[in-house]
């Protein structure tokens, strides 16, 4: 996963309450057994909606809520693959929320009257390192736990993680070595 530092640029606005997973990316689209190519199906029912526009920035701007109903990681996949870094809004989905950061998409939340400000500014900065948003007009921080923000900083998921402890774990399965016959190896046939 990429490291994330800072995002700037203009945002996309999606300014609903409650946008649950099945919205952001309906169940007929989850049978792909990669992570990637699921961006073209993003909102796929409203994308469908007569003056529907949601143009391919780095920031969305979002209501509050929002993740909110079933645990699938295609959400966080399909905003991910459609463009964004991160999501703004008033609330989030725990889940929802989790899921985004195991994949590098920061979730940002901020009151409600700061995310209608860059809504209506259309423009912002997100900067991971100093925990800060900054819009034409405003500026506001934002709380995220340190490891969480450790690991976006540095682009570590759960695999890269696991990976920064190969010395531990080499010597804890050479202690836990025992004699006797492998019983995991296959025997190579003659």
């Amino acid at each position: 996963m990429d490291p994330f530092t800072k995002v700037s640029g203009p945002v996309s606005v999606l300014l609903r309450d409650d946008v649950d997973t099945d919205q952001i990316i309906p169940k007929q689209f989850l049978k792909r057994v990669e992570r990637t190519g699921f961006g073209e199906f993003l909102f796929y029912d409203w994308a469908k909606e007569p003056g529907w526009e949601l143009p391919k920035n780095e920031v969305l701007v979002t209501g509050r809520n929002f993740g909110c109903g079933s645990s699938r990681e295609h959400a966080p996949w399909a905003l991910e693959d459609y463009g964004f870094r991160t999501v703004i809004a008033s609330s989030f989905a725990d889940i929802f929320r989790s899921n985004c950061t195991k994949i590098g998409l920061l979730p940002v939340q901020l009151d409600d009257a700061d995310v209608r400000a860059i809504a209506e500014a259309g423009q912002v900065t997100v900067d991971l390192d100093s925990q800060t948003v900054t819009w034409p007009g405003g500026e506001a921080s934002f709380e995220i736990d340190p490891e969480i923000r450790h690991r976006l900083l540095n682009g570590l998921d759960d695999v890269a993680l696991t990976l920064q402890q190969g010395d531990a774990i080499d010597r804890y399965e050479a202690e836990r070595e025992r004699s006797g016959p492998v019983t995991t190896e296959v025997a190579a046939t003659a």
